[in-house]
């Protein structure tokens, strides 16, 4: 049971400082200030709703097409716990904005937004960060015989991606309020204290494919 939980924990811990959704909600809600709280409402739907298919297609689908091209299990762990380092750093040391976020918050204006998907999910608050976040950790799952716990463990995954949709949809659908209630600098702290279990876990997922290279190297 305490695996279980950890790989929940695992999905929600890493996806959550990278997705950041309090960071983007001053943004989704500058970008749909021309909307009716209806429409607000719907569009953070569609987010969250997008959203959670894209992470969950990275997360169960990720490691085997790249091991179609002949990439193997391991050196995925390895470059993708590297990547999921790096990016913990750049939130830890320079702050919440991916510069895809910023991008999308300078080149689009509010009469823009017509659907949920572009920008506003992609990529605006599900971008290459995250959908590499989602691979890597899908690397990092159980391989073999699939098993009843297997399936638990999955499940559990799941049930992380669907809990980063439910945050991405409550910090969108209350945007203002949020944006009010915690200001720039709680957000700021927030995302911060994430990017440091974010650096934590890809240490953890680049130390278990070094350590599957070396044991593969005294086979």
């Amino acid at each position: 049971m305490g695996e279980i939980v950890n790989a929940f924990l695992l999905v929600f811990a890493a996806l959550f400082p990278v997705v950041n959704p309090l960071g983007g909600a001053p943004i989704f809600l500058s970008l749909t200030q021309g909307c009716t709280r209806q429409e607000r409402e719907r569009l953070a739907r569609g987010v969250a709703f997008n959203g959670f298919w894209l992470l969950l297609g990275s997360l169960l689908f990720g490691s085997e097409i790249l091991e179609f091209f002949g990439i193997t299990v391991p050196v995925v762990r390895v470059a993708g716990g590297l990547l999921v380092t790096a990016m913990g750093w750049k939130l830890l040391s320079e702050g919440s904005a991916l510069p895809e976020r910023e991008a999308v918050h300078k080149e689009t204006k509010p009469s823009q937004i017509n659907d949920s998907f572009y920008p506003l999910t992609l990529p605006l608050t599900v971008g290459p960060g995250s959908i590499s976040v989602a691979l890597t950790i899908g690397s990092h799952r159980p391989t073999g015989e699939a098993t009843a716990y297997t399936f638990m463990l999955i499940g559990a995954a799941i049930a992380g991606l669907a809990a980063i949709a439910a945050t991405i949809y409550v910090c969108y659908r209350f945007a203002a309020p949020l944006a009010k209630f915690l200001g720039s600098v709680g957000i700021n702290v927030l995302v911060r204290l994430s990017a440091f279990i974010l650096i934590c876990i890809g240490i953890q997922i680049g130390w278990s494919g070094v350590s599957a290279l070396i044991a593969s190297l005294g086979q």
